[in-house]
């Protein structure tokens, strides 16, 4: 079994290091391989569902989701108990400063991954260039009262969560790189979409890590 994870996990990052060569990315081949680990394994899909639901109402108050619709949201899903420490200091802040509140926003793009590993996003996840509908991401759990959300989801399999993980943690080193040496990135590449990513598929596929406490390190 070991063996197998192994040969998937290097089937894996040739396919990732390929794709970042095909849009004129730099790639790092001493960075580790992912998804060999015995630690990386699912969360559950309850869990999955619980923090995509927070991260909606979270990220539409930076992006300008009105009072009610934000309340209404919490208290259709009881959300309460389930938002982590730095949000719920986030929810008692009537006026956070400016780079906080950009920084919640921008959770959309987190939100929206979470949503394509329950299924709601069909389509799979696009380049990092043009950022989520965030409306259609609100609407996904608006529509879906109560527990509709949850017994709704399709869960994609493990595998492309890997492989997704994969993508974004080597993209995420381009990105940085790119950053160091002063070289422009490709114009498909809004390094901001590519850190939410990298920070939600690694929550993804760290059971054991909390929200707060993701390290995005490459």
């Amino acid at each position: 079994m070991a063996d197998q994870r192994t040969q998937d996990a290097i089937r894996r990052k040739a396919r990732s290091e390929s794709l970042l060569e095909a849009q004129g990315l730099p790639v790092n081949r001493a960075l580790p391989l992912i998804g060999v680990d015995d630690g990386e394994r699912p969360r559950q899909v309850e869990e999955i569902a619980y923090r995509a639901l927070c991260l909606l109402p979270i990220s539409g108050r930076g992006c300008g989701l009105e009072p009610e619709d934000e309340a209404w949201m919490i208290q259709n899903h009881g959300l309460t108990a389930h938002f982590t420490p730095a949000e719920q200091a986030y929810i008692k802040d009537s006026s956070p400063p400016d780079p906080v509140r950009v920084q919640f926003c921008w959770h959309f793009e987190s939100a929206w991954v979470l949503l394509w590993a329950l299924g709601y996003v069909e389509e799979g996840l696009s380049p990092p260039k043009e950022v989520c509908d965030v409306h259609r991401a609100y609407q996904m759990a608006a529509d879906r009262p109560g527990g509709d959300f949850l017994a709704e989801a399709k869960p994609v399999a493990f595998t492309e969560i890997l492989d997704q993980a994969d993508l974004a943690y080597r993209m995420h080193w381009a990105v940085r790189q790119s950053w160091i040496t002063g070289e422009d990135l490709p114009d498909d590449i809004n390094p901001s979409i590519v850190y939410e990513r990298n920070y939600a598929l690694n929550w993804l596929i760290e059971p054991d890590v909390n929200w707060d406490e993701v390290e995005t390190d490459t």
